[in-house]
């Protein structure tokens, strides 16, 4: 008897642990399954040629490695919105401007006797409540529109914008700006030569640009250019094509990522959840 009652003990402990591990792999696996995101998955770098500037043919020189971070993140239509309505009006300025009735001219005497007329009570005619009279809050010049964006906003604005030009075929890398003619021909050839687009903004970084590049653009409304810290959301949405040279792509990457890994805003960046 004693026998019999330790073997029904021992099968059921084996019962039970293998109960045990199968719902430990159910509960592994679920959770696998819930986790919406993998935050573990690693994006490769982004390659691209850097291209030569000398002859309007396209040489390839080398290739470059773009950080995914910056130049390949899931583009926020949103943030970008955000950052285009934001430059719009931070330098608007409305004129628009109303009376008031202190300010209207005329109205100093009562129009009819307090009492005794049958009528409602007035002290001027110059009242909201007239014809030519005051503006009941109304719009004051100057008003200006401007707010400050968040400063996280602005930042994934800008990755989001270099990873829809770098999906779209709309961002290329150059060696430098040094172009041998200063003739606008020499440029528009270049511009044709390689499918830039109708219009196209140059970035480098340094704000002192070389002076044959410089004299060809002047009469060239939609070749424009723009150092690095002056790139904006807005100037590349307005051009067709953003051509960056090696060392501008480079240094774009370093202030980003410098930005986007600060201490103090790692906990601000998880609500955006730029890699989703």
């Amino acid at each position: 008897m004693l026998n019999i009652i330790r073997k029904l003990q021992k099968t059921v402990i084996s019962s039970g642990r293998q109960f045990s591990t199968i719902t430990s792999q159910l509960t592994s696996t679920t959770e696998e399954k819930r986790s919406p995101f993998n935050n573990t998955c690693i994006r490769p770098f982004r390659e691209i040629w850097v291209e030569n500037v000398d002859t309007p043919e396209q040489k390839n020189l080398e290739i470059i490695e773009l950080h995914p971070e910056i130049y390949a993140t899931m583009p926020r239509v949103d943030i970008i919105h955000e950052n285009i309505d934001w430059q719009r009006k931070y330098r608007f300025v409305s004129y628009a401007h109303t009376k008031t009735r202190n300010e209207v001219r005329g109205g100093g005497r009562k129009p009819w006797p307090q009492k005794g007329g049958g009528r409602a009570r007035h002290g001027s005619i110059r009242s909201p409540l007239f014809k030519g009279g005051g503006v009941i809050h109304g719009p004051r010049s100057p008003t200006t529109h401007f707010y400050m964006l968040p400063y996280f906003t602005r930042v994934l604005g800008l990755t989001s914008t270099l990873s829809v030009k770098l999906a779209q075929d709309d961002l290329h890398v150059i060696k430098d700006l040094n172009i041998p003619t200063d003739e606008p021909k020499f440029l528009q050839d270049l511009i044709k030569e390689r499918c830039w687009g109708p219009s196209c903004l140059f970035v480098d970084d340094l704000d002192i640009i070389p002076e044959n590049i410089a004299l060809a653009m002047e009469d060239l409304g939609h070749v424009n250019f723009v150092p690095v810290y002056g790139l904006n959301v807005y100037m590349m949405l307005k051009h067709e094509t953003l051509i960056l040279t090696k060392s501008a792509a480079l240094t774009i990457q370093e202030k980003l990522l410098q930005q986007l890994n600060k201490n103090d805003g790692r906990a601000v960046m998880k609500r955006f959840r730029p890699n989703q």
